[in-house]
């Protein structure tokens, strides 16, 4: 038994103490259990708006961006596909560019252009660029037909001088007609949606190519009977039949990026729209080796018995326009490696025929051998220009099909 001041826990059956006890445990319990870590709430965010990451990430290309097709292109460049757009509860890159377009406020932003209604230029800015893409062939055939009146008349030293004028002006229209229009490469933007333009060696290798193809053939066939000696036979026909075709060529590449412009804007889907610029890329090329041949087939025409057939010149035609094309919607690298892979094979030929004269080296000239026995000298530039062509059709068929390479 304990003192009367003496307050018992429980009463012999077990049951809770009285109220008072019961109050005081509470009143000392409590702050304890509230304070407790065990007993803490925790909290955990995670991004429940997954666009807003996307734009902090990408903040940069869309406050610069001028329509919503530059921010889907520039999503494009760095990786982003449709299927990577539904974890941002879109359908595809482009409505999730439209959003981001929205959301990020941009400096000197332009009305919102409709489907089909981006600028093009006028009559007058078309008439501008295609006079200019007329001037090398205007140059070449001046310089031909003059050649051919004083044959017989002026001396060898006039005619050299003649013929050095009339390149000089050719070079002049070919750095006018490229300076401006749809042929016109430079200057290209730096970041995502462009690459640099660091091809300084094109112009040699166009040069070369150009030159081949006025002496390659002439200059091979002396190489391989022993030669060289004498004069080299110069064939103008396929110069004067690749610079008439510049005309026709700014005039594809006009119409494929006037084209694959309208296709981007009405598009839904990069997988749609690279499906719908893929055979307008086949059909522009087509388009411009028929213009091509039927130039090369008169200029042949006014110089009969000049030259090889029409395929080496054909394929150097195409794989300069090809070349061109890549330039200028920002692919500069790869156009310059197929045109450099050309004129390596042109610059191998003679040298390995040469060397095959060498004792115990007649294996190197037999691929050369080969070439000629099937296809005479004409079949040089025809393997080499022609693959290196087929080469860049490939790689255009996937760069030139992403949206990437159409932004504004």
């Amino acid at each position: 038994m304990g003192g009367p001041n003496d307050v018992p826990d429980q009463d012999a059956g077990g049951e809770p103490a009285d109220e008072g006890r019961s109050a005081v445990r509470s009143a000392v319990r409590a702050p304890e259990i509230a304070y407790h870590p065990a007993r803490r709430t925790v909290v955990r965010r995670g991004p429940a708006d997954p666009v807003k990451v996307l734009m902090h990430r990408h903040r940069e290309l869309c406050e610069r961006a001028v329509d919503p097709l530059e921010i889907a292109a520039g999503l494009e460049a760095h990786g982003l596909t449709d299927r990577a757009a539904a974890r941002y509860r879109h359908r595809d890159v482009f409505s999730l560019a439209e959003e981001l377009y929205a959301r990020v406020p941009g400096a000197g932003r332009p009305a919102p252009r409709t489907p089909g209604t981006e600028p093009d230029p006028g009559g007058e800015a078309r008439a501008g660029w295609t006079l200019q893409a007329l001037l090398p062939g205007a140059a070449c055939l001046a310089t031909a037909g003059a050649l051919r009146v004083t044959e017989g008349v002026l001396g060898g030293e006039a005619r050299f001088a003649v013929t050095a004028a009339g390149a000089l002006l050719v070079v002049l229209g070919l750095r006018l007609a490229l300076r401006a229009g749809p042929l016109r490469a430079g200057p290209l933007r730096a970041g995502p949606l462009r690459a640099p333009d660091g091809t300084g060696g094109v112009t040699l290798y166009v040069c070369w190519l150009l030159g081949y193809a006025v002496y390659g053939d002439d200059l091979l066939a002396q190489v391989v009977s022993g030669g060289p000696d004498g004069h080299w036979t110069a064939a103008p026909a396929p110069l004067l039949g690749l610079t008439l075709a510049l005309a026709p060529g700014a005039w594809c590449a006009h119409l494929f990026s006037v084209q694959a412009r309208r296709r981007l804007a009405g598009s839904h889907g990069l997988s749609d729209f690279g499906a719908g610029v893929r055979p307008l890329l086949f059909g522009t090329v087509a388009l411009f080796l028929c213009a091509l041949t039927a130039l090369l087939f008169l200029a042949r025409l006014g110089h009969p018995g000049a030259g090889g057939g029409l395929l080496g010149p054909a394929a150097l035609g195409a794989l300069l326009f090809l070349a061109r094309l890549l330039a200028v919607h920002g692919f500069p690298e790869p156009a310059a490696t197929g045109l450099a892979a050309a004129c390596a094979v042109e610059v191998a030929a003679p040298f390995l025929v040469l060397a095959g004269r060498l004792p115990g080296l007649g294996l190197l000239a037999r691929p050369v051998d080969a070439v000629l026995t099937a296809a005479g000298p004409a079949g040089v530039p025809v393997l080499a220009c022609g693959v290196a062509a087929f080469g860049l059709l490939v790689h255009a068929s996937v760069t030139l099909t992403r949206a990437s390479a159409h932004a504004a």
